[in-house]
């Protein structure tokens, strides 16, 4: 492989993922890859297997000009910032698809999120979807990674749940194909890897959707103990997240998702993980087996 590939907030856990498929799995020349993080102290050890470390910062569009330099193909994984009073990961991402278009890359992926279109209930889905509009708008092939909710974010609630053996929930009978972190990252390398330079959009979820009271149910296979699923309204879910430490705009956030689950927006199930890395991925239950011991504390 000739080009030059490049990942951005490449000390995270999904980028990491991605920068460590593309060496093992995909032979791509370390001197091929760049790494791009705000603290590249954070990614000294694959600068020791030879990947081009670079520093950008999404908030300095001027860094990130400096870093896309020389890449062919950018991966743009969305910021954590989720200040929702200031706009700021939206401006980032638009910093991050400007940056690629004065750079001349010519082909940007981007990790964005299901079905983010205005009429969402999350809370920050428009900071995807404004963001997919900016790269469609860019005129540079791209590739959008609508990735489903990861099998790690149940770590948010079920090691509370799981030692009260209450789970609180406004989710109702609403489906999530909750899938592997690592094997979205498997997915997404083997994209970036790729020869294909078409504009396509892929949805990437687990194998198989399931309703909380469902997941409770294999929560309690897995792990010996009961777990009762409680439905709550919004409003007093928002309150007992808070209570729990957590501040109230991220609460707020957190409660959206469930809004989202009982609207029917995030039940779908794609093959797009198979198909992209040609590996099946893993199975919830085989997640929760994993990390039973984390989960049951």
């Amino acid at each position: 492989m000739s080009e030059t590939l490049l990942v951005t907030g490449a000390s995270g856990q999904l980028g990491r993922g991605v920068i460590q498929y593309l060496l093992d799995k995909h032979k791509v020349p370390p001197a091929n890859i760049i790494a791009a993080t705000r603290n590249p102290e954070s990614v000294a050890d694959l600068a020791l297997r030879g990947v081009v470390v670079r520093a950008a910062d999404f908030n300095d569009a001027a860094s990130l000009e400096t870093a896309f330099k020389g890449a062919d193909k950018v991966l743009i994984i969305s910021t954590g910032d989720l200040d929702l009073k200031s706009g700021r990961r939206l401006k980032q991402h638009e910093n991050a698809v400007a940056a690629a278009k004065n750079a001349g890359i010519s082909h940007l992926l981007y990790t964005s999120m299901p079905n983010p279109e205005p009429v969402s209930p999350v809370l920050f889905a428009d900071d995807h979807y404004s963001t997919e509009q900016a790269i469609k708008a860019s005129g540079i092939p791209y590739t959008i990674f609508r990735n489903g909710w990861y099998q790690e974010n149940l770590f948010m609630a079920l090691p509370h749940a799981i030692a009260s053996g209450k789970w609180y929930t406004s989710a109702g009978d609403g489906r999530i194909a909750h899938g592997a972190r690592d094997d979205m990252a498997a997915a997404i390398a083997a994209s970036l890897a790729g020869a294909s330079n078409e504009s396509k959009t892929y949805t990437l979820t687990g194998p198989h959707a399931y309703t909380t009271a469902e997941i409770a149910a294999l929560v309690s296979e897995v792990t010996g103990k009961s777990l009762d699923v409680l439905q709550v309204p919004d409003e007093a879910l928002t309150e007992g997240v808070k209570a729990s430490g957590v501040p109230e705009d991220f609460a707020e956030v957190i409660v959206s998702f469930d809004v989202n689950t009982r609207s029917g927006r995030i039940p779908m199930v794609t093959d797009a993980i198979e198909t992209l890395s040609g590996r099946k991925p893993k199975t919830l239950k085989q997640f929760l087996e994993a990390n039973k011991a984390a989960l049951a504390g």
